[in-house]
């Protein structure tokens, strides 16, 4: 087999090697974006409650305060009575009355309805921060599991680069720069086996004249279908 193609052979099963890690990569950090996506969703639950609480905790202010000026409508009122001289002023005096009280019996039942659903939300909060805590302990075991997960990939596909740069140091320039032109655009299928006379990058069946340059390895041979750096496997070579 050519020299070349030997060298190109392995660079390229170097190169597959070295992406086989970034499967493992994206799963190792799909586990730590999982588990972050459920404590954001409890956090948002938590906001949204803690948010719904001091709402309504303003709502029952403005109820209070407008009791404190209502009571205060009525005592004058009672004063005012005093004063009446009128049947009309009489009237008017009591209308503003049972307006007052309407106001007061509707700012203490919505006072009452407020603390009740806040007792619930309360109830509500405290599980949803148990929650955030529990996921937030999770989440911290799950990523020192990633982390180390993914310094023992780091650190083996780290070797692989050194193994890389020594074999393109011994691979002649040229060669080298016509493989990683293949390899932009096919990627880790830039040097592919042939199989049953058909190239496994594209698939396509080779005629006679190409497959019988694949076989005997005496030069680089390109697919004429998709271009790509073709060889014959040992055992398939030797069959």
């Amino acid at each position: 087999m050519n020299k070349h193609l030997k060298e190109l052979i392995e660079l390229s099963k170097n190169d597959q090697a070295i992406d086989s890690y970034n499967p493992q990569l994206e799963a190792a950090d799909k586990k730590v974006a999982k588990i972050q996506k459920k404590i954001d969703a409890a956090q948002a639950e938590l906001d949204d409650l803690t948010g719904g609480i001091a709402e309504n905790e303003e709502k029952i202010k403005a109820f209070d305060e407008q009791l404190v000026l209502l009571n205060e409508q009525l005592a004058s009122n009672v004063k005012k009575s005093k004063e009446i001289s009128t049947e009309k002023e009489m009237k008017a005096l009591s209308l503003e009355e049972d307006i007052a009280k309407e106001k007061m019996t509707f700012a203490n039942e919505e006072i009452e309805r407020l603390q009740g659903i806040n007792e619930t939300k309360k109830a509500l909060l405290d599980e949803a921060n148990e929650k955030v805590n529990t996921l937030t302990l999770q989440f911290d075991e799950i990523n020192k599991e990633v982390s180390v997960e993914k310094s023992e990939i780091e650190k083996s596909k780290g070797e692989l680069f050194v193994k890389r740069e020594e074999l393109s140091r011994n691979i002649e320039q040229k060669v080298l720069s016509f493989y990683e032109k293949i390899r932009i655009w096919a990627g880790n299928t830039a040097v592919v086996p042939v199989k049953k006379q058909a190239c496994y990058g594209c698939y396509m069946k080779l005629n006679d004249k190409t497959y019988s340059e694949v076989i005997k390895g005496d030069e680089i041979v390109n697919c004429p279908h998709c271009g790509r750096i073709l060889y014959i496997e040992t055992e398939t070579a030797e069959a």
